[in-house]
């Protein structure tokens, strides 16, 4: 199992529609074969910048792969996250 998080802060005001807009996409990741307890997450500790977070988890690293290159994963990426997201930590990992 691969969990695969990302914690980011967007370049939208907090609260706006432009905010709403991005995170409801982004929910839309879930629906992409080989997803499994997707969570879309508010951080709520003051130890970092970062606003929000994704969780999810896929079963091996084939499953990871064919999430990182499906199609609408790629267009998220290029359409929404490339130029709304301001900074973020990409953290996969594997149980020990």
């Amino acid at each position: 199992m691969i969990r695969h998080t990302v914690a980011f802060h967007l370049v939208h005001p907090a609260g706006s529609a432009e905010e709403a807009a991005f995170l409801a996409a982004a929910a839309e990741l879930a629906e992409i074969p080989g997803v499994h307890k997707f969570e879309s997450l508010r951080e709520v500790s003051p130890k970092n910048d970062f606003a929000f977070g994704l969780s999810m988890e896929f079963d091996d690293q084939t499953a990871y792969d064919g999430y990182n290159s499906n199609p609408k994963h790629v267009q998220f990426v290029s359409t929404r996250w490339e130029s709304e997201v301001a900074d973020f930590l990409e953290i996969d990992y594997t149980a020990l």
